[in-house]
């Protein structure tokens, strides 16, 4: 370029060096955006001029991976992605990092920007998400992971204490107990210490995905000491509530220390030794004199506030103690109401312990039967994880709420309050007693309940409310993000898998007879398949009859049945719309690129569909979603095949002319010849 205020590549006719520069791509299912990013950076490069090379981070693994030498002779690093991406390596080298979806929408500013980047310093910790407006995702980012770490110790754990006082329990006027020393106390004690542990894992995890291996020894001993309310005068530890904050204290004061520049015989020991202690005696004292005497304050007020309230509205004591009964779940709020219901039942009076009992079980129930009422709104982990919730609820075990209320605590903990709260009021009003200190079905079926029949509307009133409650606020958050609801009104019934396969069949049977006379021309003349013939001239609309995100998934799976690969189009189009669920796969550009793995499907196959109108799909960039590709494939399927042709679709994708032809071919025949394009 011969202007001065060219490209930053700077001009061949100058003479000037071509800038160097690398960048690395990833989102959180390392498909579709990973891949579209780094096609949009590779070629605004071209556009500027600029040498660029791109590694990506995507469901295959790493691809084009950046060397020693790449990395030494680069004058700077993008990182676009929301994973974490490892910066050791660019020490020395400029290094923006950012989104994923920055990558495709602002790749010329992001060549321009990282010309000014910051130069990486020392060692850190995996980054990723972005800078300054990506803490957000961070955040997200981590509390999730310590709810996936916590969640095996929360099911293993109230399992095993659920089996034990289901086959050597009983009732004692401590609560519902095993005998001690029999093999059923054994396995108690068991469940007892995978409850323990929760907590700490879920602190310590949180913690490792923000700062790394040199957080996770403070995190976990913050959550310990969070969960020991002795430590800090309180007859009750902080519960799940504590460990999420000690976790997000514990990764972010470790980022804070690695940040702190030390003498380079110091730097070796700093991730082994200097941070982890330093951390965990900061936050362990820090909670203890700080953050501890609010707890041991709040739990002492309560007590007092709720003994003068005895002689109050049965109805409105039901109510409050079962708002703290599912406020947090074996926190200062829940053992303040619980331990007072406790300590009344040695002076005869069983009411108050008859609230808290039917509030008890009405969290994890409630959030069991929401994962029921709803599964498409719900993850396979989490739909897994209410079964467990709804056995634990019968028990009287409502820690099995808690990896619910910890990944959604805005949308959980409101809706187990309120079913608590209608439990409770139920249970106050009818005159409920517990003669133990226990909660759950499990204990009117022991006889310790007075008024059982009651108990029970109470607490499956309290389910109920609970898991409308919880499945309405979701669908509420997906609506206010722009997406398409989770259940979209106006959506087919669904329909028995043969009928809906026989019934797509027939609407197009003439159109696709046509379109595999045109496939098996195409063949003969020795054309090549699309995507490795997984795309077939009968898996291919020229305009979907849907208008929502729902409809056209149902609509899509449908056509993809007409090849006789799909087992269940009902399971086929639940799976899809979970995944959505999890973020959506309108991928900007009028793209959208659902996809599911499932055993309802035999084979890999993918559809393709157009809709003039475009159809709202919560694309980052806004635009609805005109060129549909639907991507199925087996949990078993052989191999990284699928993976591999999903990637060379999302990088065709951004290219302009390819999608103006796509939207403007006339019939299948056309659409497949433009097809045929990838490679």
């Amino acid at each position: 370029m011969t202007s001065p205020a060219g490209p930053p590549g700077g001009g061949g006719a100058s003479g000037q060096k071509r800038l160097k520069l690398l960048a690395v791509t990833a989102c959180p299912t390392g498909i579709a955006h990973t891949y579209m990013a780094a096609e949009k950076l590779q070629q605004a490069a071209e556009r500027l001029g600029v040498d660029m090379k791109v590694e990506t981070q995507g469901s295959i693994g790493a691809e084009n991976q950046l060397s020693d030498n790449d990395v030494r002779e680069a004058d700077g690093i993008i990182i676009a992605a929301d994973t974490e991406v490892d910066r050791d390596r660019f020490v020395g080298k400029r290094v923006l990092s950012t989104g994923v979806a920055d990558g495709i929408h602002k790749p010329e500013e992001l060549i321009r920007r990282v010309q000014s980047a910051p130069v990486q310093e020392g060692t850190v910790a995996a980054a990723g998400a972005g800078a300054g407006g990506k803490e957000r995702s961070l955040a997200y980012k981590a509390l999730m992971n310590g709810v996936s770490y916590m969640i095996p110790f929360v099911v293993v754990g109230g399992l095993l204490i659920a089996i034990a006082l289901a086959l050597g329990g009983h009732a004692t006027a401590e609560g519902y107990a095993t005998t001690p020393g029999t093999f059923w106390d054994h396995v108690f004690q068991i469940g007892v210490l995978g409850f323990t542990l929760m907590i700490p894992i879920l602190s310590g995890y949180i913690a490792y995905a923000i700062g790394d291996r040199p957080a996770l020894v403070p995190g976990m001993i913050g959550g310990f000491i969070a969960n020991t309310g002795a430590l800090y005068g309180s007859k009750s530890g902080a519960g799940f509530i504590g460990a999420i904050v000690t976790g997000f204290l514990a990764g972010y004061l470790v980022l804070w220390i690695k940040k702190v520049k030390v003498p380079k015989v110091v730097q070796p020991i700093m991730p082994i030794i200097v941070i982890p202690i330093v951390a965990t005696t900061a936050l362990g004292l820090f909670f203890i004199y700080v953050i501890g005497k609010p707890i041991s304050w709040l739990f002492e007020s309560l007590t007092g506030w709720l003994s003068g309230m005895t002689g109050t509205s049965a109805i409105l004591l039901g109510a409050l103690l079962g708002l703290m009964i599912a406020f947090d779940m074996g926190g200062p709020v829940n053992k303040t109401a619980f331990l007072f219901g406790t300590g009344l039942i040695a002076s005869g009076n069983y009411a108050v312990m008859g609230m808290c009992a039917a509030a008890i079980p009405v969290m994890p129930l409630g959030q069991g039967l929401a994962t029921l009422l709803r599964r498409k709104l719900y993850s396979e982990q989490e739909r897994d994880t209410g079964m467990a919730a709804l056995f634990m609820g019968t028990f009287g075990i409502s820690e099995g709420a808690i990896p619910f209320a910890a990944a959604r605590p805005a949308i959980v903990i409101p809706a187990n309050m309120l079913g608590g709260a209608v439990a409770g009021a139920i249970a106050g009003v009818a005159g409920v007693g517990d003669h133990v200190p226990h909660g759950g079905p499990i204990v009117a079926a022991l006889g310790a309940i007075s008024g059982v029949g009651w108990f029970l509307i109470a607490i499956a009133a309290g389910t109920v409310v609970t898991a409308l409650t919880t499945n309405a606020l979701i669908d509420l958050k997906g609506r206010r993000r722009g997406g398409a609801p989770a259940v979209a009104t106006g959506a087919p019934e669904p329909v028995p898998a043969g009928v809906a396969a026989d019934a797509a069949a027939a609407v197009q049977a003439a159109p696709v007879a046509g379109a595999a006379v045109a496939a098996a021309t195409a063949v003969a003349e020795g054309r090549p398949e699309v995507l490795s013939g997984y795309l077939t001239a009968r898996t291919v609309k020229t305009e979907l009859a849907a208008d929502d995100k729902e409809a056209a998934i149902r609509e899509m799976a449908e056509l993809l049945a007409v090849t006789g690969h799909v087992r269940d189009v009902d399971e086929l189009v639940r799976v899809a719309l979970a995944r959505e669920a999890q973020g959506t796969t309108g991928l900007g550009e009028s793209i959208a690129i659902p996809h599911a793995k499932t055993d309802a499907v035999s084979r890999p196959t993918v559809g393709f569909a157009r809709s003039s109108e475009g159809i709202e799909w919560g694309a980052l960039d806004g635009t609805k979603a005109r060129l549909i590709f639907m991507i199925s494939v087996p949990e078993a399927a052989a191999g990284d095949e699928h993976l591999r042709i999903l990637a060379l679709l999302s990088r065709k994708l951004m290219d302009q002319g390819f999608r103006a032809r796509l939207q403007s071919a006339p019939d299948e025949r056309a659409i497949l010849d433009v097809l045929r394009e990838i490679r």
